[in-house]
This record gives C-alpha cells, structure tokens and sequence, in this order.
C-alpha cells in the first residue's frame, strides 16, 4: 500500500500524551501516541479552555468522553470512546471532525445552558446573534465580525442560561473561504479576543444569504426573536420545558431583524451599522 504521509515518512511516535479539558459539564479526555496529532489536538480542542493531566481514575459519576488519534497502516484514526468515526492521512483533515464530536458532546451534557444554532459576538458590552442552520454562512459572517474588532463567542452555537445570557463556546472556526473542505482557523489569527464571561443579547439577525441579493432587512417584534431562537435550537421542546421561559428572557431587551444579505463582508459593515445606531 502506498506511503499517504505527506512527508514520506509515518508520523513521529511517542509515548501516549493526554490531556483532559471540562467543558460545560463534560469532561473530555484526549490520547494519541503521534507527536503530530498530539500538537493538532493541543492547537484545536477548545483552546481557550485549561488543560490538565487525564484523570488516572476520573469520577465515575462525572459525564465525559474519550477521545483518541491512532496511527492505522497510512491514515490516522480519529476515535470516540473507542470507535472509529474519521480517518486521514494528516491530523489538521481530522479536525473538522473533531470539532462536530465536541459539539455533540458538548451539547448531549449542557444542563442549565440551551443551545442556539447561532454565530455570535461580542460588540461592546452585548453579543450580536446570528441565528441559522449548518452551513448557512454564520461563520463566514462571524470572521468578518472579528476582522472588524468584535469579541469572539462562537461560529455555531450560543448557549443561552437561565437569565437569557449567552456565553462564550470558544471553538475554533471552520470556514471554505472558497475552497471544498473547511479548515480550521482560531480567533487570534484574526487578532481577535476571545469571550471568557457571559452578556446580555442586544442584537438577534435572521439573516437568508442569497448571493445576488442587496442589503434587504426589516425589524420584527421580540415575539418574532423568540420564534427564531426556537426554530434554531437542537433541544425538543417537550424534553426541555423551560425553554421558552429561558429564551423569553433572551430576546427581553434585543433587536430582532429578519431578511437576507449577500456577502459576508458587506453584510457584517450593515449590522455594524445597526450596532451603532445608525441607518443601515
């Protein structure tokens, strides 16, 4: 079988280095032998987060996963609680991968936060939310925030508490940027600062990208937000009945818009605009 290393040599192995991260109520731990891996999941897995040794006997009672990068033949396998869910020939191609698991994992142990599919940041004292679905632009729109100077909370998710605050879920975010996988790209190499506290909502954008579009938004009620918020979250109601309390709070004292943008450098000077106080 031909040699898939980039470097034409099978990646440089160690003895077994982890770390463990806790997150939002989930201990995760992370193992790989790879000096090369070992570095990748160093630079990606929750970054502002601290890092300590894995728990030799961690508490059976405390929620977690495990996760491993292993060398198989020519690929690295990327595996949670010892299954296999990805495999690459270099470890920076399995993080898209991994940043999916720690949402799941992440989302699957949340228990006084609901989640939003939402890209956030901060601007000024409040966050900006903008609600949308997997691959609706949210982090291209995102990284032109942070080009601009905001605050980073998140590319995918808000998490909301029981006092309507959102706070910081400081992954790393996956952009295209035009080409056909994403990549992962870190809030510093924007020069961008990172959310380490919880705020208030101040601005909630519904925003449809169509390419051709012009700038084409209107203000709609916070009874609007409230539905928006409830149409973009991954919870079931029924299993989560406060939910609407907790999101009525959210939206008590921000600005709910609706409509669509075309580019996501266009449309982050527009909402800036709306920050501001200003006509877009």
């Amino acid at each position: 079988m031909p040699d898939k290393f980039p470097s034409g040599q099978a990646p440089e192995l160690r003895g077994a280095q982890d770390f463990s991260v806790r997150a939002f109520g989930c201990r995760i731990q992370i193992e790989t032998a790879c000096a090369e891996a070992y570095a990748v999941l160093e630079r990606y897995v929750l970054p502002s987060l601290p890092r300590t040794a894995c728990d030799t006997q961690p508490d059976a009672l405390e929620p977690g996963i495990s996760i491993r990068i292993d060398t198989q033949e020519d690929q690295l396998q990327l595996s949670v609680d010892g299954v296999a869910v990805a495999s690459a020939a270099q470890a920076i191609d399995l993080v898209p991968d991994l940043i999916r698991v720690l949402d799941d994992a992440v989302l699957n142990h949340l228990k006084s936060l609901h989640a939003v599919h939402a890209g956030v940041v901060l601007c000024g004292d409040r966050a900006v939310l903008l609600p949308g679905v997997t691959h609706a632009g949210k982090s291209s729109l995102v990284a032109e925030f942070l080009r601009r100077g905001a605050t980073y909370f998140s590319d995918e998710f808000a998490l909301i508490d029981p006092e309507g605050r959102v706070h910081p879920y400081p992954r790393p975010l996956l952009l295209r940027d035009g080409r056909p996988r994403q990549v992962p790209v870190l809030p510093g190499e924007f020069n961008a600062p990172v959310g380490d506290a919880p705020a208030p909502i101040g601005w909630i954008l519904s925003l449809e990208y169509q390419p051709s579009s012009t700038w084409n938004v209107k203000p709609v009620s916070q009874s609007e937000g409230l539905l928006i918020l409830l149409r973009n979250t991954p919870h079931i109601l029924v299993d989560s009945p406060d939910m609407i309390a907790v999101f009525q709070r959210a939206v008590a004292d921000a600005r709910c818009y609706v409509g669509s943008r075309a580019e996501a450098a266009q449309a982050a000077d527009q909402i800036l605009r709306l920050v501001a106080g200003r006509p877009a």
